[in-house]
């Protein structure tokens, strides 16, 4: 759980910006990402040879 506490000459947008850093850092933002919506094993599958073909 990341957890910024605010200074007290701190702006609440700089713990914002605090927080949305740790949370790339630590890869919150890219699993809740991930988990918005269910994907089917198949769906999953054919996004991934989709993006193999795309690549080369």
């Amino acid at each position: 759980m990341a957890e910024v506490r605010v200074g007290d000459h701190e702006s609440l947008d700089a713990a914002l910006r605090r927080l949305k850093r740790i949370m790339r850092q630590d890869g919150i933002l890219a699993e809740m990402r991930r988990h918005e919506h269910y994907v089917k094993p198949s769906d999953r599958r054919k996004q991934k040879a989709r993006a193999k073909r795309r690549r080369g």
